[in-house]
């Protein structure tokens, strides 16, 4: 499964930037895709997924603020950020794994993309 990301940029505190990732993966099959970013002691932290029945998960620090959406026709996941702040300047993968279950660890994804850079400044 190939995943290629895009959106990434540079805004102020308070902006918005919305991410899309689109991928080659099935969405007729049982699947997981998320959002990842790197963090300190972790390798990738899990930020949101979502499950082929719309279920969602997302990390503490950024509910209410980002919402993960899918377009299966499409097969573009997207990353909506708002109300952004300097602690989420990252790197963001996206990434899809094959099963039913909702999962925000690295592990559990089998394919990944090769990242867009988003800096916030304050």
């Amino acid at each position: 499964v190939r995943l290629v990301e895009s959106g990434g940029g540079a805004v102020q505190a308070g902006g918005s930037l919305r991410l899309a990732c689109t991928h080659d993966g099935s969405t007729e099959d049982p699947h997981g895709l998320a959002w990842f970013r790197p963090a300190p002691g972790k390798e990738r932290e899990g930020v949101a997924a979502i499950i082929k029945n719309g279920d969602t998960l997302y990390t503490n620090s950024v509910k209410g603020r980002f919402t993960i959406s899918r377009d299966n026709a499409k097969k573009t996941l997207s990353l909506q950020m708002d109300r952004l702040e300097p602690e989420d300047t990252a790197m963001y993968y996206c990434a899809y794994r094959s099963g039913a279950l909702l999962f925000l660890s690295a592990q559990k994804y089998n394919y990944w993309g090769q990242g867009t850079q988003v800096t916030v400044s304050s």
